[in-house]
């Protein structure tokens, strides 16, 4: 065994590569500024982390044997079944070996770790414990998944020693780590900064440097971090900087910081990786748990991340998979390391099977068991979308990725399809009679599976004697049986009502003046559409005086809410508002975007309806 050390031991892996949540368009080859050398390669985005696969139709390309790698890195790369580098690794890893420095620009998930890592590793000296190398990360998944990375390739270089440091970790196991001696630090800018601050971390002796992911660590503010780190750092060092873009800021800091830099632009051909099925179905707002519910049921899957917009959305979300009988967990940008990394120990191994979480906190993570990747919410670029789905079809393995489309949402779902150039296929909502067909399967799955069980006999027996006691059928006592660990819910889905007759005209306009009068409870609520549905009273501000009609108030409520003309009841239009019946369980998001939402130009600002304002004084008699 060598010496090699990959610390902290706490700190498990969770990929290798970070992922991006902003939408970043794909860099384009273009005139190189004065003085910089230009090269280029294309490269299919969501490649392997190292190696792109051999295609008989194309010339082959460079090995990494003919890269002038070191012979202990070159080995490592074998151990782990790397033999040619993807076109990134084979534009940036010559100019690394020779000493230039390097500005390459490719999307993430490109094998961008292996391109600077590789050369680092083949020239790194590790005679002392002194930071000989120095990657800075713009979030602490990344950078445990770039000190994994390092610690793989330098498996056969003895003494060798990385350690990643991060804000969510505490400082004695980051402390202990540096007192030890580390060649390789892997950090986030402001745990660095910090530690500069403290007299813990030493750069004088810097060899090389990586910004990783720069245009990120910009756009999340570090840019003064990232100035005061590279001001700490020695004027003679090897720079490699990656980014998915250059903006101004990207450029003028490599023209301040980097000396006569290779720049190596990486095209991207396509967006999704051909191994994952991509399908669609259309639901409304309200209804998005009750489909979730019903493809979960008839879908078979190994393990599944759900995607929502907002923190608190995973949690609801999660909450209320698990009171319907389901493993799942929530993980956002609020939970703390200790927790997220408990949370995905407990997905790699089958304690939980579904996580429901926000792009951010879901940046980097790298689960084979992922068979599955819902959409909950649909993104609002094409580049989140991308990320997503890429959390699937890991490992050679294939993929499902289904994305819930509100009808609102259909211009989302073009946008999709067009920049992957890819259609989805749209799929129906698994029906009441798929749902019962699946739990009536899975009762005699687990009838099978009982008779195996070692305490078979024992409960036949018991069975047998009640059965003779009491006179009662085999069968009677194995049906109660059943339903005694239902614990009283209901066994087979309810079949949905069919829809009613819609009344004439002349009886809304009936119902429309009853449910006005004292005592009718229009407006408290309570009552139920067709559907059975139970409905609420919404008040909006628009009425006579902006001349609007029921017409132009269900179509622009349907299309901004994602509601269908039958989640509609009676609609009351008064001088200066409207009432209008809605669903009582509407979203919070459904009812924010309602309250945005304009009819005639005029802001409708929907809210719940409290009723008649209460007055004390009386009212006056109305002359004859």
């Amino acid at each position: 065994m060598t010496s090699n050390q990959y610390a902290p031991t706490d700190a498990p892996p969770v990929g290798l590569e970070g992922e991006r949540s902003d939408p970043a368009p794909a860099p384009v080859v273009g005139e190189p500024s004065d003085g910089r050398t230009v090269a280029s390669a294309d490269e299919p985005e969501g490649a392997a982390e190292t190696a792109a696969p051999e295609r008989p139709d194309e010339p082959e390309g460079p090995r990494f044997a003919d890269l002038d790698i070191d012979p202990r890195v070159l080995r490592a790369l074998s151990d782990v079944g790397y033999e040619s580098p993807s076109p990134i690794q084979a534009a940036t890893i010559p100019p690394l070996m020779d000493g230039r420095d390097v500005v390459g620009l490719a999307q993430t998930g490109t094998g961008k770790t292996a391109a600077f890592a590789v050369p680092i590793l083949s020239r790194i000296d590790v005679s002392t414990r002194q930071p000989r190398a120095l990657v800075l990360a713009p979030t602490r998944e990344l950078a445990l998944q770039v000190a994994e990375a390092f610690g793989k390739y330098s498996a056969h270089i003895p003494g060798l020693q990385v350690l990643p440091i991060y804000g969510g970790q505490s400082y004695g196991v980051q402390l202990s780590g540096l007192r030890r001696g580390a060649q390789v630090v892997v950090g986030t800018p402001g745990r660095v900064i910090d530690h500069l601050e403290r007299g813990t971390l030493d750069l004088s002796n810097l060899d090389f440097l990586v910004l990783d992911e720069a245009d990120e660590m910009l756009t999340m503010g570090f840019q003064e971090d990232v100035e005061r780190i590279l001001a700490d750092t020695p004027e003679y060092k090897q720079v490699a900087l990656f980014s998915a873009t250059m903006p101004a800021a990207i450029r003028k800091l490599s023209g301040k910081y980097l000396h006569d830099p290779v720049e190596i632009t990486v095209q991207s051909k396509t967006s999704t990786a051909s191994n994952i099925t991509q399908r669609w179905v259309q639901v409304a707002h309200q209804r998005k748990l009750d489909a979730l519910t019903r493809i979960l049921e008839v879908e078979a899957f190994e393990a599944m991340i759900v995607f929502v917009r907002t923190k608190q959305a995973t949690e609801d979300l999660a909450e209320r998979l698990r009171a319907r009988g389901f493993a799942a967990a929530a993980i956002n940008g609020d939970i703390n390391q200790s927790q997220r990394e408990r949370t995905i120990s407990q997905l790699k191994s089958g304690q939980i099977d579904i996580l429901v979480a926000t792009d951010v906190a879901a940046r980097g993570l790298d689960v084979d068991r992922i068979s599955h990747v819902v959409n909950y919410d649909i993104p609002h670029d094409t580049e989140s979308y991308v990320h997503r789905i890429g959390r699937t079809g890991r490992a050679g393995r294939t993929g499902e990725a289904l994305l819930f489309v509100a009808p609102r949402e259909r211009h989302l779902l073009r946008s999709i399809e067009r920049a992957t150039k890819q259609p989805l296929t749209e799929i129906p909502l698994p029906t009441v009679d798929d749902v019962n067909a699946q739990r009536v399967s899975k009762f005699a799955d687990s009838i099978t599976e009982s008779l195996a069980a070692p305490s078979l006999s024992l409960f036949r027996r018991l069975v047998e004697d009640y059965a003779s006691e009491h006179d009662v059928p085999m069968a009677d006592i194995a049906a109660a049986l059943a339903v005694a660990s239902r614990d009283g819910e209901a066994f087979l889905m309810e079949p949905e009502p069919p829809p009613s007759e819609r009344p004439r005209r002349d009886k809304d306009r009936d119902r429309d003046r009853d449910r006005d009068r004292p005592g009718q409870g229009g407006r408290s609520g309570g009552s139920k559409s067709r559907s059975g549905v139970e409905m609420a009273t919404y008040r909006i501000a628009v009425g006579k005086r902006h001349k609007v009609v029921p017409g132009a108030i269900v179509g622009a409520i349907a299309n901004e809410g994602g509601l269908r003309r039958s989640d509609f009841g009676h609609i009351s239009i008064r001088p200066d508002h409207s009432l209008v019946e809605l669903p009582a369980d509407l979203s919070r998001e459904t009812v924010d975007a309602l309250k945005r939402t304009r009819i005639s130009g005029q802001l409708i600002n929907l809210q719940r309806d409290s009723g008649p304002p209460s007055s004390s004084a009386p009212k006056k008699r109305k002359r004859d």
